[in-house]
């Protein structure tokens, strides 16, 4: 349908950094653009907002989030509270089929390019696929499906500052921080697997902070 084409289109354009940090969603000049209607271009503003990847403001429309929203350290507190308890789950009652998709996962994460010269400095849509199942994947094993719908739902809420943070810090080794991941988790090493991904999750964090 058109509406899921435009809100796809928003949404994969304020991910590649097309829209800068506070920068403001015009409807009209989206619609235009587009070659929509308003009603369309509002439905899919609508959407991203719920997504968290835009702020409706009152009686000044729609914006891309700030670098210095609050919500930031707070989503990165909840996902360093949950997250690695859950994979301490996850490597405790995983089984060899849960093994066997750790490795398929990392194994496509780690063949997969992270940039695209299409796609402009920002992961590509390929390789942040990727990632999402690479993690997930890795909790997977928990077998509690609550626990994973909430992971699926920070997941997307932090999407937008992890590039972020990515961008802001082009030293950082992720490779290697999730190859020493799939490691810990499959030798079932759950204190060294926990303590990796809540840093893991902290280094994402800290790329938002001294700007």
């Amino acid at each position: 349908m058109l509406s899921e084409q435009v809100h796809a289109h928003l949404r994969n354009s304020i991910m590649r950094g097309e829209h800068a940090p506070g920068a403001a969603l015009k409807p009209q000049e989206l619609a235009k653009e587009l070659g929509v209607s308003l009603a369309v271009v509002r439905e899919a503003l609508v959407r991203v907002v719920g997504e968290g990847l835009a702020d409706r403001l009152p009686n000044r429309g729609f914006a891309v989030p700030e670098f210095s929203d609050r919500r930031w350290q707070d989503i990165a507190e909840a996902r360093r509270t949950i997250e690695p308890v859950v994979l301490r789950m996850s490597v405790e009652r995983g089984d060899l089929d849960w093994e066997a998709r750790v490795r398929a996962a990392h194994h496509r994460l780690s063949r997969t390019p992270p940039y695209t010269p299409e796609e402009g400095e920002y992961y590509s849509e390929t390789w942040s696929e990727a990632h999402r199942v690479f993690h997930r994947t890795l909790l997977e094993g928990c077998g509690n499906p609550v626990l994973l719908e909430t992971f699926d739902r920070l997941w997307l809420a932090s999407e937008l500052t992890r590039r972020w943070s990515t961008h802001r810090n082009p030293d950082r080794d992720g490779a290697e921080e999730h190859w020493r991941l799939e490691e810990a988790a499959l030798a079932r090493d759950a204190d060294a697997a926990a303590e990796l991904l809540a840093h893991h999750l902290t280094q994402t964090a800290a790329g938002l902070t001294n700007r």
